[in-house]
């Protein structure tokens, strides 16, 4: 990874809550508020469907996106990645960091939504993104930058969970209209890249955390050819 990213945010600690925060302020406090309510919002291990797919991969380095509290982080690192990671959440991050130190790991962690992170383009061997929460705009804003990060010959991994993105707008003000999913990149692929897994599997869940009773996956893995 190129030093204009690390120098932002070293893999040695954080930057204050308050600053080196690129994105809307508005997502970082709602992310903010819902890791400060739990002492730990995730289960602490890597995701399944994850496990799975990188299974047959070299490893290279890695895009993290919507890290969290750094579990899938942390199991690439031990895998051998060069690992970048990257959310909105300062309070995530700073769990997430004190993990990889315990763990005598090192992770470059980006305080930043991923459209404003200003990541070098194609620059990942794989590109994870595990049941993101990624806003959509007019521009596919979100999809392009998953999509652009990628390097040559390199993988993006999308994963979701099903049925959500097919349910009507709910009175909380949650509307899947407004988010990306798979189907959303899938339609933005050009001859560009090739589709090695589309489909719906049963999910195999990390026991505990938030999120733990959704039973099947949406998994979109593609790779890119030039």
């Amino acid at each position: 990874m190129t030093d204009d990213i690390a120098a932002s945010t070293p893999a040695s600690g954080l930057p204050p809550r308050s600053e080196g925060y690129a994105g809307d302020p508005a997502v970082r406090a709602e992310w903010d508020g819902r890791y400060a309510d739990r002492q730990q919002l995730w289960s602490g291990r890597p995701n399944g469907a994850l496990v799975a797919e990188v299974a047959g991969l070299t490893p290279g380095r890695v895009l993290d996106v919507g890290c969290g509290e750094g579990a899938d982080a942390l199991w690439l690192a031990r895998g051998g990645w060069d690992v970048t990671a990257l959310d909105v959440s300062g309070v995530a991050l700073e769990r997430a960091a004190g993990h990889a130190r315990e763990a005598g790991l090192t992770v470059r962690w980006v305080h930043a939504e991923l459209t404003e992170a200003a990541l070098p383009p194609g620059s990942f061997d794989l590109v994870s993104a595990q049941y993101p929460a990624l806003l959509r705009t007019l521009e596919a804003a979100a999809e392009r930058a998953l999509l652009a990060a990628v390097a040559p010959g390199g993988v993006l991994l999308l994963v979701h969970h099903a049925g959500m993105d097919t349910r009507e707008a709910h009175e909380s003000g949650f509307d899947p209209a407004d988010y990306l999913w798979p189907s959303t990149v899938a339609a933005l692929l050009d001859d560009d890249w090739v589709v090695e897994v589309d489909e719906q599997r049963p999910r195999v869940a990390p026991p505990g955390g938030a999120g733990a009773h959704h039973t099947d996956d949406l998994v979109l893995r593609v790779r890119r050819l030039r």
